[in-house]
């Protein structure tokens, strides 16, 4: 039996001489791999690896069989022809960041449309967006989608927003004027920012946030301590120092 279904690239891995396993987060079933076969080869039209880099957009056809770890696909084409993504060096490092977040996140095959609607949202809103919309937009993304993965993170009262002192403890994702106890939170400043980011519902308001690369370095480095916190095994952020190097060069503010 085959279904159709929205997908986004996540991983590829090569297999044999002309196959790949790709990871896909799918709209109907959440995280499935898929082995393809013939998608590499030399000979002309018969390549198809460029439908699979990760952070493509994929309407697909696919075989369904749930006892198996291995799922097939029947047909594939772009859901979404991107602009920039694959070929703009900053927009394509912070795309391959958020697909290494998705990764590292999702850690069952568990349908989460709601999370799929907004990555497929977020994915065409980067390929469009402007230069200091992008700069941001790594740490929209990271705060975004922590809702969908059953974390509830609340923006501060105005009293508490107003107060001398502001922390978020990372720990359990709250605001807070007392200090914690550990080292774990971010304070003033970085808090009111973290709190800034949580209020922002289209990706363009992103470019009202002002940062410089420090900040925006630090905080990144935070949220993902927050991921390390409260998901387990959550792995190595790869992609993470590529983005970084970006920043120390100036080329993403």
């Amino acid at each position: 039996m085959t279904y159709k279904t929205k997908g986004l690239v996540l991983k590829t891995v090569k297999f044999g001489e002309t196959s790949m396993v790709i990871t896909l987060f799918t709209e109907l079933f959440g995280l499935q791999a898929y082995m393809v076969n013939g998608v590499r080869s030399n000979k002309p039209g018969k390549n198809k690896m460029a439908l699979y880099q990760p952070a493509s957009l994929l309407d697909l056809e696919v075989y369904r069989q749930p006892q198996k770890n291995l799922q097939r696909i029947k047909e594939a084409s772009r859901s979404y022809l991107s602009k920039e993504i694959h070929s703009d060096v900053i927009k394509n490092s912070l795309a391959l960041f958020m697909v290494e977040l998705l990764y590292n996140s999702l850690k069952e095959p568990e349908e989460n449309a709601d999370l799929f609607y907004f990555c497929e949202d977020a994915f065409i809103s980067l390929d469009v967006a402007s230069k200091p919309v992008a700069a941001n937009f790594s740490l929209f993304f990271c705060l975004q989608i922590i809702h969908f993965l059953g974390f509830s993170l609340a923006n501060p009262s105005a009293t508490l927003l107003n107060s001398p002192n502001l922390y978020f403890d990372l720990q359990d994702g709250q605001f807070t004027n007392e200090e914690p106890t550990h080292s774990d939170y971010l304070k003033n400043d970085y808090a009111r920012v973290t709190a800034e980011l949580l209020k922002v519902r289209q990706p363009d308001e992103l470019k009202y946030i002002q940062l410089n690369q420090t900040m925006r370095r630090e905080l990144l480095k935070k949220y993902l301590d927050f991921y390390k916190f409260h998901i387990p095994n959550f792995g190595r952020m790869r992609s993470l120092e590529i983005l970084q190097q970006i920043w120390s060069d100036g080329s993403a503010n």
